[in-house]
């Protein structure tokens, strides 16, 4: 009998930080450079690669996350692989707005957001439905490209909080309350397998003297 392959180990780091993230703005399909600490917090994940070394580096063609895996890349000797599936959800018209912003205008549509972001997304934002199945959909075509290897991944906050939930069998309208943030350049590991995911770690700092600041 064949043996089927190891699974590949999906690394999954959201991007350094940037301007907006630091006044805690929406960004999603907005390209926003990073800060310098979010490019501090590149280079730190740059020398966790040195130290754990990978097979292949993806990422979201947003700037913040090209980015963010350069240095990763520049250590490992690797060119990053850029899927459009893995940018970050558009918000709409809170797209560079604050959510206490938007309640200000929209009172009663913040409180239905917060209550499930799902079924209440933001006024001409992408259906998180949407988002959490192109995002499943890349992370599964990244496994099934890489069998039995260590791989990269960077993307965004909420798509990775989507697709999680999604691997894992979450209802995707709990995904602010059960995972309320994915920390800037930490390390989530998930295996993904045919009937779901499996998740081995979640926001492990990459940083060796303790967790890395956040934005």
């Amino acid at each position: 009998m064949t043996r089927s392959p190891a699974p590949a180990a999906l690394l999954l780091v959201r991007h350094g930080q940037t301007v907006w993230h630091a006044e805690n703005r929406y960004a999603g399909v907005s390209d926003i450079a990073l800060t310098d600490e979010g490019r501090r917090q590149a280079e730190q994940l740059g020398e966790w690669a040195a130290r754990h070394p990978v097979d292949a580096v993806w990422t979201s063609p947003l700037t913040r996350a090209i980015e963010t895996a350069r240095p990763a890349c520049r250590a490992l000797g690797l060119m990053p692989w850029l899927d459009h599936d893995l940018r970050e959800c558009d918000f709409g018209e809170v797209e560079g707005r604050t959510l206490a912003e938007f309640e200000a205008e929209h009172p009663r549509w913040a409180r239905e957001y917060r209550a499930d972001p799902v079924t209440h997304p933001f006024p001409g934002a992408e259906d998180p439905r949407t988002a959490a199945a192109r995002g499943t959909m890349a992370l599964r075509r990244i496994a099934n490209g890489h069998p039995g290897q260590r791989v990269l991944v960077v993307a965004h906050n909420t798509l990775l909080r989507l697709v999680l939930c999604e691997l894992l069998s979450i209802p995707l309208g709990a995904y602010r309350r059960v995972l309320p943030k994915l920390r800037n350049t930490a390390i989530s590991e998930v295996r993904i397998g045919e009937q779901g995911g499996a998740l081995l770690s979640l926001n492990v700092p990459c940083a060796p003297d303790g967790p890395a600041r956040t934005g």
